[in-house]
Parts: C-alpha cells; structure tokens; sequence
C-alpha cells in the first residue's frame, strides 16, 4: 500500500452489491476543500453504490443541505471560511444528518473536541479506504440509513441557548450559567446531559438515550452509569442554588435557609421518574440566532 494525497491507496476492493431498485441510493456529501481528496474519495464511495455530492466549504454544504436529502456527512476540519468544528456544531443543532469527521489533526485532544462538538465519529488522514468504507457502513446503521429532514434556517433559527428557572445553557459556548450570573463547572458529559434534557423539556428521556447521546461525548465517563451522572448534576445545581441563597441571606434569616438546606434541592429540576428514565421538571425557553 502508499500514502498519497492523504489516503492509503489499497487493492481493488470487492464489486459492490445490486443496488437496491425499489429505493434512492443513500446519499452522502463530502465535504473537502482540496479537489484531488475530495474527488478520490466521491469516486470510490460512488463505485460502492451511494449517491455522492461533493461541496469545498460551508456556504456549498449550506446550500446542498437546503436543497438535498443527504444520509451522511463527512466533514473535513480544515476549510476555506468557516472551521468544521463550527460547521460540525451548527449542523449539529439545526439537522438530523450524521456527521463523520475526516481530518489530518489526530491528536487525543482533537479527536475529543471533534466529538465533543457533534461528530458522530472521526477519523484521521492518511486513512485506508476500506476503513473508510466500513465506518460509513456503521454509521448508517446505526443511525436508520435515513435522510435527517432539513430545516428552512428562515423559519427555524438556530438554538444558542436553553433557558430554565433562572438557569442558561449556552450551546456555543458549552457552559452553565447561573441565577446570579455565577458559571458552573461542567464535564462534557454533565454538559451533554443537561442538554438532551433540555431538548426534551416536559418528556421523560430514558437512560438509553441519554447514554447513546453522551457516548459521542465522553463514553468512558457514561459508561460508568447515566445515575451517576445525574447524580453529580444535581449536587452542582444545588450547590449553586445554596450558595447564592447564603450569599443573600440576612443574619435574621440565616437560620431558617440552613433548616431548608435539606429539603430545597434546587425545586426538584431534574426529576427522576422510575423504570422510565429523567425529566427536566422547569419549563425550557430558547435563545436564537438567525441563520447566515
């Protein structure tokens, strides 16, 4: 095998399986700035049955979006414009497409960024298209093979924010707010927690979902259990809540909010529902932006 423009160049692989006459070809948008690269790998995915559309930045992914059904994105990071990771977080909050991360930055804390920013997976150049080929495979499956139904960005502006009880969530800058304007501390995986909880304000979301959800973030910490997760959040939330309540408090009635100390967990926001999963019990609000 050699490496040439970033791809292991590898024997022919098998002929592809007939394609599937009662349906459209699954169709994927490689998203590459250099022309070679992108070309190479459009081909050798076209020659395995998908319908590959190729675009070299963000304005091109815009409008192909708008106007295709795509089943998979593969996102190159380094684009003319505007970065994939700002790509990969914008697509992440207005589309249902998975996203698959194909880069030449491979370092451990660039992979965890990737992820951490909305990639369904990641992978490094110079990469083996059979690898390739077989990761694609993976992701459709495990994602139903379908088309994420696009958005119009004119009338779904893009989610920044998610508001709760005093409380702020800001997704593009992935921190927690509180009350009293104080930030609070969180693991991307409390973040990724929250987050999911607040995309389904009033539904009870269950463990497994949370858990599918926070694998692309930090699947170590998930694996130990979402209740452990759920857990630390809690105590981080009321902690917070406690300590502005002392901060105001006066000599008079210091008193009576240490006795609530140990029944006030923060009015219950997140509320554990059994054999079902969690609930964020506050009502949600959104922050927008309107789309480029």
């Amino acid at each position: 095998m050699t490496a040439r423009l970033g791809i292991w160049h590898e024997p022919r692989m098998i002929a592809p399986p007939p394609a599937n006459r009662t349906h459209r070809r699954q169709r994927l948008l490689v998203v590459e700035d250099d022309d070679e690269i992108s070309t190479l790998i459009a081909d050798m995915l076209n020659e395995r049955g998908y319908d590959v559309r190729r675009a070299a930045d963000g304005e091109f992914l815009e409008q192909t979006l708008r106007q295709d059904a795509i089943d998979l994105v593969i996102l190159d990071l380094m684009l003319p414009g505007e970065d994939g990771l700002s790509l990969c977080r914008r697509l992440r909050t207005r589309y249902g497409v998975p996203i698959l991360m194909l880069t030449a930055i491979g370092a451990e804390a660039d992979r965890i960024i990737g992820l951490e920013s909305g990639a369904d997976d990641y992978m490094v150049k110079p990469f083996a298209p059979r690898e390739l080929l077989a990761r694609v495979r993976a992701l459709l499956r495990r994602t139903g093979g379908h088309a994420g139904h696009h958005e119009d960005p004119g009338a779904q502006p893009e989610i920044t924010a998610y508001q709760f009880s005093g409380w702020e969530l800001h997704l593009m800058r992935l921190s927690l707010t509180a009350p009293d304007g104080a930030l609070v501390p969180l693991t991307s995986a409390e973040f990724s927690l929250l987050a999911t909880l607040c995309a389904h304000a009033g539904e009870v979301v269950s463990r497994e979902t949370l858990l599918a959800r926070g694998q692309n973030t930090h699947p170590a910490a998930y694996d130990r259990s979402v209740d452990t997760l759920v857990g630390r959040l809690r105590r981080k939330l009321a902690a917070q809540a406690h300590a502005h309540a002392h901060a105001h408090a006066t000599a008079q009635d210091a008193a009576d909010v240490e006795a609530t100390d140990a029944i006030d967990d923060t009015a219950e926001i997140i509320r554990t529902v059994r054999n079902a999963g969690y609930l964020l019990v506050p009502p949600v609000s959104v922050r927008t932006r309107a789309a480029p």
